[in-house]
């Protein structure tokens, strides 16, 4: 694609048509020759979307609530892009589960943009491709856009280096989910979900969350008392039903990240919030995207909206780097006759990994030394 070309379907995109949309998506998902070029166009109309991201296991009902989520949006009158990793194909790399039906309450509305994409098999399931399909929506003038993961375990760390807000789903009566939160996942969570909250189990999961926070946030806190952070859970007993849970989000929104303004001296602090939401019915979606607004304000009056896009863009430089410098070494590796004869000589004890590594990368610490001298 010459940059002529290039720069026209940006134009196209830049101006709103959905055709064009789509075919920057897909190239660059599928790396094609001019993407980076098209990524690089479209930085600079990039900052004006609200990105979110829903992780969680398997089954937790991640999908329904990204639907109910869109639809909700919709009618505010705001734009959604949808982009959902799905596992990579081992055969094709391509997305396995791209073909599903998940928008079903949103089909035929044009300004709902539903991609599914392939993990490619990176970390957490978020792939460079990735994070550039959310720059292309973002420039083409979606309000929301919401990315929806495989649900990989604490993999899905990865999350975080796209979305400002994270959405950790759980379902009732899964131990076993609340505790691999503890391994990691927990971390990165700006509010967890109980969905299906009216099966049997979800009060308790609910306060198992809460204690869990309470203990990330402050190990030496004694559990038993109820409390979670600066009075955030002043409403909800650690065993409290569906009602008493309600008055945790209303309990938080007083509380919680708009207490610090209180006092001038103080940082302001988001405290993980923990709502109960029933997809299917769309029970909670209300609370839920109110929820999500506050954070969206505590990150913008906090500052932290910005460090966090400072952050990405770190973590993208080093990214590209390294995927870039593979590149060059591999093209290095088979210049010399591949990878394979360097792995027969180590075998033969004929020279060993170390100083095969130290061999091929010289010309290129070579090239830097130079340019410093």
């Amino acid at each position: 694609m010459s940059r002529a070309v290039e720069s026209d379907l940006v134009e196209r995109l830049l101006d709103g048509e959905h055709r064009a949309l789509a075919r920057a998506i897909t190239k660059i998902e599928s790396q094609s020759p001019g993407y980076r070029d098209i990524v690089s166009e479209l930085h600079a109309h990039t900052g004006g979307a609200s990105v979110v991201g829903i992780t969680g296991s398997p089954g937790a009902g991640k999908s329904t609530l990204v639907d109910k989520l869109a639809k909700h949006y919709r009618d505010q009158g705001e734009t959604v892009g949808v982009i959902a990793v799905d596992p990579s194909s081992p055969y094709t790399g391509g997305a396995v589960l791209g073909d599903r039906i998940r928008m079903a309450s949103n089909v035929g509305d044009m300004d709902v943009f539903f991609r599914s994409m392939s993990a490619r098999g990176q970390l957490g399931g978020l792939s460079t491709a990735t994070a550039d399909a959310v720059k292309a929506l973002d420039a083409f003038g979606k309000d929301r856009i919401i990315i929806e993961t495989v649900g990989a375990g604490q993999n899905e760390v990865d999350v975080v280096k796209t979305a400002d807000t994270v959405v950790v789903l759980v379902q009732p009566g899964s131990g076993d989910d609340v505790q691999m939160l503890k391994a990691g996942i927990l971390e990165i969570g700006d509010l967890f979900v109980v969905n299906k909250a009216d099966m049997e189990g979800a009060s308790r999961t609910v306060a198992e969350l809460q204690e869990m926070i309470h203990l990330r946030d402050d190990p030496r806190a004694n559990l038993d008392t109820g409390h979670h952070g600066a009075e955030a859970f002043d409403d909800a007993g650690h065993g409290g039903d569906h009602g008493g849970h309600a008055d945790t989000g209303g309990s938080e929104s007083e509380g919680g990240a708009d207490a610090p303004d209180a006092t001038d001296d103080e940082p302001l602090v988001w405290t993980p919030r923990v709502l109960e939401t029933v997809a299917t019915t769309g029970e909670g979606i209300d609370e839920l995207v109110e929820t999500l607004d506050d954070h969206r304000d505590y990150l913008d009056a906090s500052g932290e909206l910005a460090e966090k896009a400072r952050k990405r863009a770190g973590e993208e430089i080093r990214q590209l780097l390294r995927s870039d410098v593979n590149r060059l070494l591999e093209a290095e590796l088979d210049r010399r006759g591949g990878v394979e004869e360097f792995a027969e000589a180590v075998v033969e004890k004929e020279t060993d990994p170390y100083a095969v590594a130290e061999d091929v990368l010289e010309p290129l610490r070579e090239c830097l030394d130079d340019r410093d001298d």
